[in-house]
């Protein structure tokens, strides 16, 4: 049997999907903050999604803004709340 050329597989780097899209989620939701029900899952799953990605040692920067930007979301949306809940 005969064999080919040395062949050599790259390893591919350590994937930050999870980090992109806490990152996307989280702007996302300060973009769409005053649509009524949309900002509360996704700040939810960009903190999330920020929290398993952050334990990597790969881009860690998107996924601390993907949580910093889902607590801004969810702060603002609270903010928001209370400011209507004081009208009345």
């Amino acid at each position: 049997m005969e064999q080919g050329p040395n062949t050599v597989y790259a390893q591919g780097q350590p994937g930050n999907g999870l980090a992109v899209a806490s990152l996307v989620l989280g702007i996302v939701g300060l973009v769409l903050f005053w649509v009524p029900f949309i900002p509360y899952p996704l700040a939810i799953l960009a903190i999330i999604f920020g929290a398993f990605r952050v334990k990597g040692k790969v881009n860690k920067g998107f996924a601390i803004t993907g949580i910093v930007t889902g607590i801004i979301t969810l702060a603002l949306k609270i903010w928001f709340w209370a400011g209507i809940a004081s009208l009345f």
